[in-house]
């Protein structure tokens, strides 16, 4: 209900408090803290990323223009940057990525029904990374090139929502490939890869799985032709082949036959060839859920766009992984909301007018609701 509420209080209404008692008091978080607690913490940093403060100083500063009102958002810890700095610092990361991990759990019940354009029963899921380049100065522990720092951040995308389901957040130099040993395999469900993931050994533990994965194949693959499936003379799909691997390494990795469709995308008049364990699906069907992998790179452009990641406000492991994983909590807490209260706008556009509305006493619904939330402004 909204009584009078502020807009930053009336969104934390979605916030699972008692899961994230819970889980500040297995990794103790408030232990010996009398001041500052890890919900104070928390409020802080979402206000930081809601309004993407550029600093640590900046948020002292906004924080402190409103007075009383921080009182009846939640905060009772007394606003210092040195405080946000050391909590930042000391405070185990676990924290917030279990309560990323709940908040997620409970999106992708919420959006398990969406449709993305394709009939479908599987789980549709996409994996990449994407770099967020750092400073060697600062930070020495992020190794990617000898003068340059960065962290990836590989990321599995259910498609239903474009819900981040598992974060794996390392330094610049750990491959891609990599990522698919720390999966948690789920059957009967497809992922999507690009060519950088390419490994037969780790593809064929996915496929033993029973899961399902179409990527692209590699332009220099060794393979053995076993049979071809009709396909039309006049459509975008050339060829629908059966295959095995060629060579002995790659043979020995991948003992299982394979499917191999070559494509001409319309639109562009590329060539694709993809790759996949996946023989019921047609193979039109198949190039399409293809191209669903361009919403993951949506993703993070739009993150690094809208959510502060591109800058840190502390040097250390802890301090960008607490920072990296409030992001993404921040993300799906919006993402609930958009589903909870039936909006039709835009993540991007709900964002926006947060940003600006937060210490307001408008009802969210009404606030969000508004027919064009661009042009909002109160002079």
């Amino acid at each position: 209900m909204h009584h009078g509420r502020l807009v930053f209080a009336q969104l934390m209404e979605w916030f699972p408090r008692y899961q994230f008692n819970k889980i500040n008091k297995q990794w103790k978080g408030n232990y010996r803290i009398r001041r500052f607690s890890c919900m104070d913490q928390f409020l802080v940093m979402a206000f930081a990323q809601l309004t993407t403060r550029e600093s640590l100083r900046d948020i002292e500063t906004c924080l402190h223009a409103f007075g009383t009102k921080l009182y009846h958002v939640g905060l009772r810890g007394t606003i210092a940057r040195s405080t946000l700095a050391d909590a930042n610092e000391r405070r185990p990361w676990q924290i917030w990525q279990d309560l990323a991990s709940v908040l997620i759990h409970r999106a992708r019940g919420l959006y398990s029904g969406e449709n993305f354009g394709l009939e479908l029963n599987h789980t549709l899921y996409a994996l990449d990374s994407t770099t967020i380049d750092l400073c060697m100065t600062l930070f020495p522990w992020a190794q990617f090139r000898s003068t340059k720092a960065a962290v990836k951040m590989h990321t599995l995308l259910d498609l239903r929502g474009n819900l981040p389901v598992s974060v794996l957040i390392t330094d610049g130099k750990f491959h891609d490939v990599r990522a698919l040993d720390m999966l948690t395999l789920e059957a009967g469900a497809i992922y999507l890869f690009d060519r950088a993931y390419v490994d037969f050994k780790r593809l064929f533990r996915l496929h033993q799985s029973r899961a399902f994965f179409i990527t692209r194949a590699k332009k220099n693959m060794d393979f053995r032709w076993l049979k071809s499936r009709p396909v039309g003379k006049k459509g975008d799909v050339r060829c629908d082949q059966i295959i095995a691997l060629g060579g002995f390494q790659a043979s020995k990795d991948f003992p299982d036959q394979l499917r191999r469709i070559r494509y001409v995308d319309p639109e562009s008049g590329n060539k694709l060839v993809f790759l996949t364990n996946h023989f019921d699906l047609p193979a039109l069907t198949v190039a399409n859920l293809y191209k669903q992998r361009w919403q993951i790179e949506s993703f993070f452009k739009w993150i690094k766009q809208h959510l502060r990641i591109k800058s840190f406000y502390g040097t250390s492991l802890n301090a960008v992984k607490t920072q990296l994983w409030i992001a993404i909590a921040i993300y799906v807490l919006v993402a609930i909301l958009k589903k909870e209260l039936q909006l039709e706008k835009s993540l991007y556009t709900l964002l926006q007018v947060l940003s600006v509305s937060l210490f307001e006493k408008t009802p969210i619904l009404d606030l969000l609701k508004q027919p064009d939330l661009t042009f909002r402004f109160k002079w």
